[in-house]
This record gives C-alpha cells, sequence and structure tokens, in this order.
C-alpha cells in the first residue's frame, strides 16, 4: 500500500528532486509550490504525510502544518528548512512531534527519514 505524501516546497528544482526520490522509494507524491495550494488539496483528501518547507509565499510551513493537523491529526508532518531554528522555536505553534530535516541533505537522508515517520505508528 502506497503511501500519500504531499510536498509544499517553493524552490522548483528542490521540489523536483524530492519528488523523484520520494517516488523512486514507492511513494505517491503530490506537490506544490506554495503553501496555501498544498492547505486546498489537503481539504479535499487525507494524505500519510506533509513535507514541508517552512519559508514559502503565500502560507509559510508552520502555518501549513498547524491547519494540516487541525484537519488531520493523525497527519504525520515533516519540515525540510535552512533554518531549523525556526521549527524549533516553542513560540512557532508548529505541530509538536513533527520532525525537521536540515538542508542541505542527502536524498536517501530524506527517503529513510520519511520511511521511519511513517512506519511509527
Amino acid at each position: 500500500m502506497m503511501n500519500k505524501i504531499l510536498l509544499a516546497e517553493d524552490d522548483n528544482d528542490m521540489r523536483r528532486f524530492l519528488v523523484r526520490a520520494l517516488q523512486n522509494a514507492g511513494h505517491e507524491v503530490m506537490s506544490y509550490d506554495n503553501g496555501l495550494s498544498a492547505y486546498h488539496r489537503l481539504r479535499e483528501e487525507p494524505f500519510e504525510l506533509l513535507l514541508t518547507d517552512i519559508v514559502m509565499p503565500e502560507m509559510d510551513g508552520i502555518e501549513l502544518a498547524r491547519r494540516a493537523t487541525e484537519l488531520d491529526p493523525d497527519i504525520k508532518v515533516m519540515f525540510i528548512t535552512g533554518f531549523a531554528a525556526v521549527a524549533l522555536n516553542p513560540d512557532s505553534q508548529a505541530p509538536r512531534d513533527a520532525k525537521v530535516l536540515s538542508k542541505p541533505f542527502h536524498l536517501k537522508d530524506l527517503v529513510n527519514e520519511v520511511d521511519k515517520l511513517l512506519k511509527a505508528a
């Protein structure tokens, strides 16, 4: 059974790399270049994982994650960011059990972390 991942990343090259890596690892991936579009998609159907950049136009990743977990308390969240300290700031209201992967990272590390997160019940 394929896990459905929603990816929000405003960097086009990065988004393409991530989609390819995750699809090659057997995941179904829908990707958007901003938080608002991703949020609209989340309202239409459930996803197992939200993989989101933090700094994006229209709606940042933390706001997107907050709204995603309001829609579906079971959705898992992983932030990919060059600004890990921002995500981990307790005032950010980011979901508490969200995972943070700091850029730059290797695609295999990303895939491993995603697989680990999806296996954790």
